[in-house]
């Protein structure tokens, strides 16, 4: 296995995190007060499945009813942010329970769980 790049992924365009049926209202508080993201429309042609899309700086974020639900403990998305701290503050208000994460080279990070139970890490460049 080599490093090379394939030249044609060039990004994410956005990350899909499943909630249980009727989380919407609990997922705005958490992903929109909490977090800070915006709640966008999503395209109509998807038809009314619940969940919701938003959006963050260059982080496009969409939650999906998954039934039956289970949370995504293992696998997560990970959020690179400039400045874990105000973050950081944020989640303290809101009584989030911040879990440390082992050392990365080159970062500073931190997990926390939505109020479903999906792991989200957030980065920061050293």
């Amino acid at each position: 296995m080599t490093n090379e790049s394939r030249e044609e992924f060039i990004g994410y365009e956005h990350v899909q995190i499943a909630i249980p049926a009727d989380g919407e209202r609990r997922a705005r508080a958490f992903y929109v007060d909490v977090l800070g993201f915006v709640e966008i429309v999503r395209p109509e042609s998807l038809g009314g499945s619940g969940g919701g899309w938003f959006v963050a700086g260059g982080v496009n974020l969409h939650l999906g009813v998954g039934e039956p639900f289970h949370p995504t403990a293992k696998g997560h998305p990970a959020i690179l942010t400039r400045d874990l701290s105000p973050l950081r503050a944020r989640l303290d208000a809101a009584g989030v329970k911040i879990e440390p994460a082992a050392k990365l080279p080159g970062f500073d990070r931190f997990h926390v769980r939505d109020p479903f139970g999906n792991r989200i890490e957030f980065m920061q460049r050293d």
